[in-house]
């Protein structure tokens, strides 16, 4: 009865999700001659998500241009397990961004929420 309850509830937060994301992580491996090269890898493809921009903050002037930053948390099926460092590539509302996993996940019943680190860009 009450994992029922819960597996509407998470159901229904899903439904609201409007983007996908695909994780890649890390992988640092030695070739043939000791060398070590790091590789990305793909652990998760077309998970529904969602992307909250809480804080967005203004254009700071300096002399090289503008710079712009913003707060990004990403809303996610608990289940999911984003390693920190891991690069996320979301498509919502026909926009692809990539963001790297920034902390320690927020894990609740019926989903999880992970800040996003982006960086900063020159407009």
């Amino acid at each position: 009865m009450v994992s029922d309850i819960l597996k509407s509830a998470k159901d229904a937060i899903k439904s609201m999700w409007s983007g996908l994301c695909t994780v890649y992580k890390n992988e640092k491996s030695k070739n043939k001659y000791g060398i070590v090269t790091s590789e990305k890898i793909e652990i998760y493809k077309d998970e529904p998500c969602h992307l909250s921009f809480e804080n967005v903050s203004q254009a700071d002037q300096t002399e090289l241009g503008a710079n712009v930053s913003q707060v990004v948390t990403l809303f996610i099926s608990p289940e999911v397990y984003i390693p920190p460092g891991s690069m996320i590539e979301v498509t919502q509302n026909n926009v692809t961004k990539r963001y790297k996993h920034s902390g320690i996940s927020a894990v609740y019943t019926n989903h999880q929420e992970i800040v996003l680190e982006v960086e900063q860009e020159k407009a």
